[in-house]
């Protein structure tokens, strides 16, 4: 385990101590992270210690990656501030700083403590803390990019929200909130929407095998896993499109993840099913009463009559509710049919900084692109110009 720490003074008040800054250690073993940290409270389902367990466990040893995870604490305390799941990774020479996610994790966080900043000025200190120790890792770093951070940690600010360089992430989250009637919700969708939801499920339910279920165990969440994949790998090989959830190291960490996680209740793993056929399949993680769907698949053209996609997702919302679940997060990405069950936006932030001359220009260009996102007709002329594929988020 690699252990780097800086600190500065040690006044007691809490003010001194925010002027004193943070001590920052970087560890490189999640599993000892972990046990000092000790109590977790995730302000998402993607701070859930069994994600990072599984995350970690499957890219730790790729090559190019390095964990670095910032243990954050008051310098003048020791009270713990935050803590940061974090990698090195090296891209064109440059050395990049960014949080464990490899486009798996939806929305970024830190984990916080008693210590964590509340205000701006605080966050300032935190953030030239936490640089600074960046700076001095074996190896070097060359820039820090935070991507799809979340704002709000459970009513709580999120310290790097709070910086001024924070800018509007490109994606954002998608969430349905439901009250304590689900009907009364239904009834809220647009009709046709509504009527075709309805349809689907009679057309389903001809097949006297047809049926929904939650997979009750670890070994029956793991078949549907695989069904998932096979599902989900013909269908981008259909539309062209370069697909990177089943290779080895991601799927081992679904593949962990799933096994860890369903008996706790903290995975659901859903299906459509026709007999022994697998017809859809909905993969989620649950955080109190929040659900996020991270993978779903359908069997394709033959059911393509019942729209299994939406079906499961249909059916998973409402045996959920019935466990309490009121809040279902539809994650990123901006497709037309989560428009359909009336989704609203979450705004998610971005944060880049130079930590090298190497890392400048980098830094810089992310500064532009985020001021450009402010003109969206103009970004859009220019992705126009350079010949840049029009997203499938539309469609």
């Amino acid at each position: 385990m690699t252990v780097l720490a800086t600190s500065a003074g040690k006044p007691s008040a809490y003010t001194k101590a925010r002027a004193a800054g943070y001590r920052v250690e970087i560890l490189s073993d999640w599993q000892q992270t972990q046990a000092r940290w000790s109590t977790f409270a995730p302000p998402t389902a993607f701070q859930n210690p069994r994600w990072y367990e599984a995350w970690y466990d499957a890219f730790a040893d790729t090559d190019g990656i390095l964990p670095v995870i910032a243990f954050v604490t008051d310098a003048a305390t020791g009270e713990p501030a935050a803590l940061l799941p974090l990698i090195r990774r090296r891209q064109g020479g440059v050395r990049t700083i960014e949080f464990a996610d490899l486009e798996l994790t939806d929305y970024n966080a830190p984990l916080l403590g008693p210590a964590a900043p509340r205000d701006a000025a605080a966050a300032r200190v935190f953030w030239r803390d936490l640089r600074a120790a960046l700076c001095k890792l074996p190896g070097g770093a060359d820039l820090i990019r935070l991507r799809k951070i979340v704002p709000d940690l459970d009513g709580r600010p999120n310290p790097l929200a709070l910086l001024d360089t924070a800018a509007v992430c490109p994606v954002n989250g998608n969430l349905v909130t439901i009250g304590e009637d689900y009907d009364a919700w239904r009834y809220t969708l647009e009709r046709t929407t509504r009527k075709e939801l309805e349809r689907s499920w009679r057309v389903f339910t001809r097949d006297p095998a047809a049926a929904f279920s939650v997979a009750a165990d670890p070994d029956e969440a793991q078949r549907i896993l695989a069904t998932t994949e096979a599902q989900q790998s013909v269908r981008m090989q259909s539309l062209g499109v370069k697909f990177i959830l089943n290779d080895e190291n991601c799927a081992a960490f679904y593949r962990s993840l799933v096994r860890n996680g369903v008996a706790s209740g903290y995975v659901i793993v859903t299906a459509l099913t026709a007999g022994e056929e697998v017809v859809a399949t909905l993969l989620g993680v649950r955080n109190g009463p929040r659900y996020v769907m991270i993978r779903i698949s359908n069997a394709g053209d033959k059911w393509s009559n019942c729209s299994p996609g939406r079906l499961i997702i249909e059916r998973t919302m409402a045996a959920l509710h019935k466990q309490g679940v009121r809040e279902f997060d539809f994650s990123i990405g901006n497709y037309a049919y989560k428009r359909r069950f009336g989704v609203k936006r979450l705004p998610l932030l971005d944060v880049s900084a130079a930590l090298s001359w190497r890392g400048l220009p980098h830094a810089l260009r992310d500064r532009a692109t985020s001021e450009l996102r402010r003109y969206p007709k103009l970004t859009a002329y220019l992705k126009r110009v350079i010949g840049k594929p029009v997203s499938r988020e539309d469609t």
